[in-house]
């Protein structure tokens, strides 16, 4: 069983030089990184610096000098040496079992070897949390979408499962500390959290897990940093949200106008006087306060306008009469006393 990254032991393996060996050798395995790094046994000089040599060899295998066109850790100044590079190499193959050694060298001087435990990457790696992690807020749901963390190259050899750890904003100190909700594995790049609580706040965390084929070994990763997302209300909700607010300002409304005709009921008399129009005297009792020295009657005469005589005509306007009925009429008056009484008042 190879030890953990992070502790390495230092092995000589040539004859004693005079010439001191690297110290601390350490190999760094992050996701797909491979990073050889040590410090070295004195600091180097100006004119003549100490350089370094690296090897490898794989289980049952001879010592090979690492030295090719993409990575080249044979008389280098520097104290690592980088396995993988973007785009240029994939590093030592990530199940095998790879062993490392390294010296310094000055002139013809060389150190001792010193050496770090065998590894196998897929076994040894730290595995860090999915990338490009994204959120979308759905009705009721959060979709969750993400990327490995690394290729692994071969599919048949390991795969990533993943893992979503989430619970409400606000919730408990134990809730977040054990993951209240858990959803996964799933070997897919997205998952999806249903069945949520409308217009709430989830906080999560996503972590990848690197399952190794053969032999069957589960290499857990960290988890992400912590995303909160609110969730949408689906269509009965958002029914349900719009009947009680309409339901809450019809009710506002009422009390407002109950309260509104209790002060009126309870204060019109206040009311009245403060929009009653205050009385008034008439202009020319003004002016006569004025001057009293005025006589009155002029006073009250001053500016106003005379006004025109208003004339009525009534005209009068008469029908002829028929003739039979003129004479009928003249007839009767005549045979009558009272109407001689009356034609000789008239």
């Amino acid at each position: 069983m190879p030890p953990n990254v992070s502790s390495v032991t230092l092995k000589a393996t040539d004859s004693v030089s005079w010439l001191a060996a690297p110290r601390n050798p350490k190999i760094h395995l992050y996701n797909a990184e491979q990073v050889l790094s040590w410090e070295p046994s004195f600091p180097g000089n100006d004119t003549v610096p100490v350089s370094y040599r690296v090897e490898y060899k794989y289980t049952n295998s001879e010592w090979n000098n690492l030295e090719s066109s993409e990575v080249k850790c044979t008389q280098i100044t520097a104290t690592e040496c980088k396995f993988t590079t973007a785009g240029h190499s994939e590093g030592f193959p990530k199940h095998f079992n790879v062993s490392l050694r390294v010296r310094a060298e000055l002139g013809q001087s060389v150190s001792e070897w010193a050496t770090v435990p065998w590894f196998q990457h897929f076994r040894n790696a730290t595995i860090g949390p999915p990338g490009n992690i994204m959120v979308s807020p759905g009705e009721g749901s959060l979709i969750v979408t993400f990327s490995a963390p690394f290729d692994t190259r071969s599919p048949s050899e390991a795969t990533f499962s993943y893992y979503v750890c989430y619970w409400k904003k606000g919730g408990t100190q134990q809730a977040r500390a054990f993951c209240f909700f858990v959803k996964g594995p799933v070997t897919s790049n997205s998952i999806l959290l249903n069945n949520l609580e409308p217009f709430r706040v989830y906080c999560l965390q996503v972590q990848a897990q690197l399952f190794w084929t053969t032999p069957r070994i589960v290499n857990p990763g960290s988890f992400s940093d912590t995303f909160c997302y609110e969730t949408t209300a689906d269509a009965s909700a958002k029914l349900q949200q719009i009947i009680l607010i309409s339901v809450g300002i019809f009710l506002l409304m009422l009390v407002l106008t109950g309260a509104c005709f209790f002060l009126v009921l309870k204060y019109q008399g206040l009311i009245k006087y403060w929009f009653h129009t205050p009385p008034s005297i008439p202009s020319q009792l003004e002016e006569y306060l004025k001057d009293p020295a005025q006589p009155i009657l002029e006073v009250l005469d001053k500016d106003s306008s005379p006004k025109d005589d208003i004339w009525e005509s009534v005209s009068i306007i008469s029908f002829p009469e028929k003739e039979e009925d003129l004479e009928a009429k003249h007839g009767s008056s005549q045979g009558t006393p009272e109407a001689d009484t009356e034609q000789g008042s008239w």
